[in-house]
């Protein structure tokens, strides 16, 4: 295993090896266009860089969503995409880009965030099934891939509604 050399915030010279990443990644360009997309438009929260040595290895993608009930509505992040180029997989750099990116949204004045991903890997990250809190998202997936973290504690106490993603995530 190679170990991680940096992780730190997208920059401009970093855009195609994040295309890249996110295209091998994922098998396909649908979310590789996300992300440029939102970088377009200036709607992402947060965007983190794994490299080994001069090579883009790993990202991960913090957008704004909003969570609406008929009482209310308020902000929250959402998770993803997250990404590891293919042959660095399993290797601890995506462990590595949730553990920053959490730790980072909760510097920058976050408490929830909400991510659509595999049940059997963000729950170590303290993610857990969002509809107990009364959280869902607007299209109909399995409640086990729906997942929601407090980076406060009773961050959601009294709080429930439906998960509004930016546009891009319509497709």
């Amino acid at each position: 295993m190679n170990s991680i050399t940096l992780i730190r915030q997208e920059r401009t010279e970093d855009i195609p090896g994040i295309r890249h990443v996110n295209e091998l990644a994922f098998d396909r360009p649908d979310e590789a266009d996300i992300v440029d997309s939102l970088r377009q438009r200036d709607a992402i929260f947060l965007s983190l860089v794994a490299f080994q040595g001069e090579r883009v290895v790993g990202h991960i993608l913090f957008s704004p969503v909003t969570i609406t009930s008929e009482q209310t509505s308020f902000e929250a992040i959402a998770l993803g995409p997250m990404a590891v180029l293919p042959s660095n997989q399993r290797t601890g750099i995506g462990s590595q880009l949730v553990q920053v990116g959490l730790e980072e949204c909760r510097k920058l004045g976050q408490s929830i965030v909400i991510v659509l991903g595999h049940p059997e890997f963000y729950p170590r990250f303290g993610f857990k099934p969002s509809l107990p809190f009364g959280i869902r998202w607007e299209q109909d997936v399995p409640a086990e891939v729906f997942m929601v973290a407090e980076l406060n504690e009773g961050a959601l106490k009294g709080r429930g509604g439906v998960v509004v993603y930016q546009p891009e995530f319509r497709g």
